[in-house]
């Protein structure tokens, strides 16, 4: 067999003209390596195969093989054992097998394959998984006698769940937008789509809002006995360098400790604050509390495009029974001025000394050029004439709207104490709420009504920023609850409802 000149050449069977022929034999030597098959002959591969529409001949197996060969994927060798007659020996008979180059061809398109099938997804069991191995990892911390063997073996299932977590993670946040094509579904699509993407990401939240908190704790608490462990682990993985003197041992000892350490950077990093930058859970939180608003601006556009579709067939068609209907060649032109808009356009004042001469009702063909601004050109707009206006002092304005956000912010806190204080509490027995923690109060009771599959059904979920957990119960039909605001009485059924912080463990 030829060595192969040119790595391209592999790839040549790919977008060849017979490239889905190719394809069906390729994929049975790659089943082959896989069931640890070393060699194939031309009629094993044609009875292996999974061919489009019926078999080909041998005769077209064989010169596809043969194709193969040359560029580089397969390679060959004459097949002696049938050989029983002289004929058989001069007549070619190959063995074929996988090359090292197409070995390397078809793990490349697997794994493009897997890539491009594989749906990305926000793991919520990883981060129990991480909790866990943390756990284990402050045990064999804590213990007496260090067993480097398995703080290896956590390390490694915890580097391991960790770097799916975070892959798969912005994997989905980059792919929510491609999940579905909204510029061309139909409108019942998008909104099932809506409805699911926005309950997986509020179970998301909710789930990475309780348990980054359990997962920092767990971080602070290893960051006095980390280092060490980390020195054991790299210890134990420079054993098995290749054999040299002791400074490539400390050299290999060395790399992998910074190794380990930058993994565990990374790790602490996403769920602890560094420097001025806050976690990335928190920025993964943000940003799929934006993709939220993100599709539902989506299937806003969707349905003004739906609503405001504009069809200019008809509408020429109506314009042409407008014509069809003018009684004179007079009317006919002045509808079309009007539906084209012919008519002179000198008002613009865009020259006013070259028109001050010239009347209204003077055809644009008979009058002088108008000479445009570049910059009305580029901008849509003329510079003004005149000084440039003041930079006004927006300082005084700032400073009140930030008082007044800071305020907002201190009621909606205030109203957040006063409702989620962790114990079963009858809405008889709220008493007078205010206005910030009756809103707040409404919210959280329609989000919990919403989920309710009937009205003595009790009801448990978490609010859609993950902060708040509600447990409401219906209490007797009979019971009645009032409510006093400043706006009004608001009355019902009486319910006996639980609302705890998530964050303070209430």
């Amino acid at each position: 067999m030829r060595a192969v000149s040119n790595a391209a050449d592999l790839f040549r069977h790919v977008s060849a003209e017979k490239a889905e022929f190719y394809r069906c034999i390729m994929d049975v030597f790659a089943a082959a390596k896989r069931q640890y098959r070393l060699q194939l002959r031309p009629d094993e591969v044609l009875g292996e195969a999974q061919w489009q529409g019926s078999p080909p001949r041998i005769e077209d197996v064989n010169a596809a093989l043969a194709q193969l060969t040359d560029w580089g994927n397969l390679e060959s060798q004459p097949d002696m054992a049938r050989v029983s007659s002289l004929a058989d020996y001069y007549r070619a008979r190959f063995l074929y097998r996988l090359s090292q180059g197409g070995e390397a061809v078809e793990a490349a398109l697997a794994t493009f394959m897997s890539t491009l099938q594989r749906r990305a997804e926000l793991q919520t069991v990883a981060l129990e998984d991480i909790a866990s191995r943390l756990q284990a990892l402050q045990a064999l911390a804590g213990s007496s006698e260090s067993d480097a063997a398995k703080i290896h073996e956590t390390l490694r299932d915890l580097v391991r769940v960790f770097e799916s977590l975070a892959e798969n993670a912005q994997a989905f946040m980059a792919g929510v937008a491609r999940s579905i094509e909204l510029q061309q579904a139909e409108a019942s699509a998008v909104a099932s789509y809506k409805r699911r993407l926005i309950d997986y990401l509020e179970r998301f939240m909710g789930d990475l809002v309780r348990r980054s908190d359990t997962i920092a704790r767990l971080i602070v608490a290893l960051e006095a006995n980390i280092d060490a462990m980390l020195a054991q682990v790299a210890e134990r993985e420079a054993r098995d360098a290749a054999p040299g003197d002791g400074q490539d041992r400390a050299d290999a000892r060395a790399r992998h400790l910074q190794s380990w350490r930058e993994r565990w950077k990374g790790l602490r990093g996403w769920f602890l604050s560094t420097g001025h930058e806050p976690p990335q859970a928190e920025l993964l939180r943000a940003r799929a509390r934006s993709a939220i608003p993100q599709l539902l601006a989506a299937i806003a556009a969707l349905n003004e495009r739906r609503s405001g579709r504009s069809d200019r067939s008809a509408d020429f068609r109506v314009l042409a029974r407008w014509f069809a209907a003018c009684e004179s060649d007079g009317d006919a032109h002045r509808l079309a001025r009007a539906s084209f808009a012919l008519h002179p356009a000198r008002h613009f004042s865009l020259n006013a000394d070259a028109d001050a001469e010239l009347p209204a009702s003077t055809s644009w063909i008979d009058a002088p050029p108008l000479r445009i601004h570049p910059r009305l050109r580029e901008y849509g707009e003329a510079a003004p004439r005149g000084p440039l206006p003041r930079v006004r002092d927006r300082s005084e304005a700032r400073a009140f709207l930030a008082m007044q956000i800071a305020e907002q912010t201190r009621q909606v806190e205030a109203a957040r104490r006063r409702l989620a204080t962790g114990r079963p509490t009858r809405l008889s027995e709220l008493g007078e709420l205010d206005v910030h923690a009756f809103g707040l109060f409404l919210g959280l009771l329609g989000e919990a009504l919403g989920e309710q599959g009937g009205p003595d059904v009790p009801v448990t979920r978490h609010t859609g920023d993950g902060l708040l957990h509600v447990h409401l119960e219906p209490l007797g039909a009979e019971t009645r609850a009032e409510i006093r605001t400043p706006r009004g009485i608001f009355a019902g059924r009486d319910h006996l409802v639980t609302i705890s912080s998530v964050q303070d463990g209430r």
